[in-house]
């Protein structure tokens, strides 16, 4: 056993090291001085779990529609955090019974509250569909390809689920309700599964009730074990004003006792909510939790945890009532390793693969786009459906997410358009959405800002025009020819989520254009920047944007 676990950790070590490592110029935690600053992630990594082997630590979080999904962060010190990953190319792949169709945007469906734990020498994702069921992946290798998903119980309303394999080897699942498709609320649930894991094989026990006692919207909760006692975290109370709760139980169907371990007291953290303790190699014991912060998402905390009692007490509990509170700064955890790394977000596509922070709203389709080996990305000009009403339906937008409260984003970009109205440019698209594009009119191109209030709702765009630009060059063949408009087109956040456009047809002067945008939240995602490409419905050859560089900035 001791051997193969550890050519299973160097293998692991080995495919670690071949990423490159990336630092933000616009948000990094390390203070460098054995502290951290709160939010570890300032950016929308929703429902967040964590697991631990050896020194290394391994997250994922909600993902819903957007594809690839389940994404995989590593750390060596629960501060600094890379995208190593994916578990999901695709929903679903190998089933055929999905009541979805994920080929086209399911705003807000999809992968819900994952749990990701380590068993028997591989790494297992449990998350819960509310549409479709329970769904599991595993690996060997979380920076490598992960298994096809398998549906380990079919049924609507399953969300927040997480396992739990005991000492005898037998396979436990707790979970909650999603009120919106069951119309059941605030209970805990706890079932047997196959000691493999892939399929439920028994019925479900209440373990715990929340509309009784105050802790209503009782979700997300986490399975553990420790002492003999069996532990069940969770928040209740909501996302914005909730709280943490303990239970434990010496069977693993209770009776169950609890407590509160964690609110917001006097900290101005709101939530904290959903997420997961990890205990260290060296001993310590942490909480990594979400705050969600409207615009900007869904954003990683992390908060030191002890054990008093048997009881978990999660933040600085000032007062020593059990209870504690969010800490914005802190010392760090104890590691072997001081390498300062963020999640990816500058991109030079220099690479014949889509950097990992990219993702698209629905199911890939390669006429969205491809990477190539000559130092850029093509996006193709996307067919709007006879009906468009406004980019809610597209699945063919390029984004990642929005990395910290101010930032800039400038891209720079050629558009090659081959017949009138296609367009393409930058964005940021939620719930509203606003973008800065070139559009093909006639011989020219127009720069033009499109706004959409209510997207999802049915709004329809107000498009007004910036400026007038010439090409920068033709075609010189007569067939189906092109006419190309390089340029630099930059987004500005600032506090308050609020976004200014500007451009550059030099790189190094740019000009403010356009109306201030409010950012708004996607559908359970915070609001997200990257790539349009489109044009209306018809038979015409399809243009496209190439894309250089994204680069993020202070």
């Amino acid at each position: 056993m001791y051997i193969k676990s550890f050519v299973c950790l160097a293998l692991l070590g080995m495919s670690l090291s071949a990423h490159a490592q990336y630092v933000s110029e616009v948000w990094c935690p390390d203070n460098g001085d054995g502290t951290y600053t709160n939010p570890v992630i300032n950016a929308d990594y929703s429902d967040p779990d964590v697991c631990a082997v050896g020194d290394d630590y391994y997250m994922t979080a909600s993902s819903f529609n957007c594809v690839p999904g389940l994404p995989i962060l590593h750390s060596r010190d629960l501060v600094n955090w890379e995208i190593i990953g994916h578990a999901l190319t695709s929903l679903y792949e190998n089933d055929n019974q999905s009541v979805l169709d994920f080929n086209i945007p399911q705003h807000g469906n999809g992968v819900w509250a994952p749990s990701i734990r380590y068993h028997n020498g591989e790494f297992y994702i449990y998350w819960g569909d509310p549409d479709n069921g329970i769904y599991m992946v595993k690996t060997k290798d979380p920076a490598g390809k992960w298994e096809a998903p398998v549906c380990v119980l079919r049924g609507k309303g399953y969300i927040d689920t997480t396992p739990l394999w005991d000492d005898d080897g037998r396979c436990y699942l707790v979970n909650a309700y999603a009120a919106s498709r069951k119309h059941i609320n605030s209970v805990l649930m706890v079932r047997e599964l196959s000691a493999d894991g892939t399929k439920a094989i028994s019925n479900p026990v209440i373990v715990f009730d929340g509309n009784k006692n105050g802790n209503y919207v009782s979700e997300g909760p986490k399975f553990y074990k420790r002492n003999g006692y069996y532990y069940i975290m969770w928040p209740a109370g909501g996302v914005v004003d909730g709280w943490q709760m303990a239970a434990r139980s010496k069977n693993v169907y209770g009776p169950y006792e609890y407590r509160k371990v964690m609110d917001k007291g006097n900290s101005g953290i709101n939530g904290p909510h959903q997420g997961g303790w990890v205990e260290t190699a060296q001993g310590e014991h942490w909480f990594l939790n979400f705050q969600d912060k409207d615009a900007y998402g869904r954003v990683v905390h992390l908060n030191p945890m002890k054990w008093v009692d048997d009881w978990p007490v999660i933040g600085n509990d000032k007062d020593g009532d059990g209870c504690g509170e969010p800490v914005a700064k802190y010392k760090k955890p104890k590691s072997n390793y001081s390498t300062v790394v963020n999640p990816q977000e500058s991109d030079e596509f220099n690479n014949p693969a889509l950097g990992k922070q990219w993702q698209w709203h629905a199911n890939y389709d390669e006429e969205y786009g491809m990477p190539t080996p000559d130092g850029f990305f093509r996006m193709f000009t996307r067919k709007q459906s006879e009906h468009f009403v406004n980019l809610w339906e597209s699945p063919s937008l390029l984004l990642q997410k929005a990395p910290a409260d101010e930032f800039t984003a400038t891209a720079k970009i050629e558009f090659a358009s081959k017949a009138d109205g296609q367009y393409g440019g930058v964005m940021m698209m939620g719930l509203d959405y606003s973008s800065l594009v070139v559009k093909r009119t006639g011989d020219m191109f127009e720069l033009q800002q499109r706004t959409c209030h209510k997207a999802d709702k049915g709004g329809t765009e107000d498009v007004k025009t910036l400026a007038m630009l010439k090409p920068t060059s033709r075609d010189e063949v007569d067939y189906k020819p092109a006419i190309y408009e390089r340029i630099y087109l930059r987004m500005t956040v600032k506090k308050g989520a609020l976004l200014t456009f500007s451009y550059s047809t030099d790189g190094k002067r740019f000009k403010d254009c356009g109306d201030t945008f409010n950012m708004k939240e996607g559908k359970w995602i915070g609001a997200k920047m990257g790539f349009v490409c489109e044009e209306p419905a018809g038979k015409t050859d399809r243009g496209w944007i190439d894309i250089d560089w994204f680069h993020v900035t202070k």
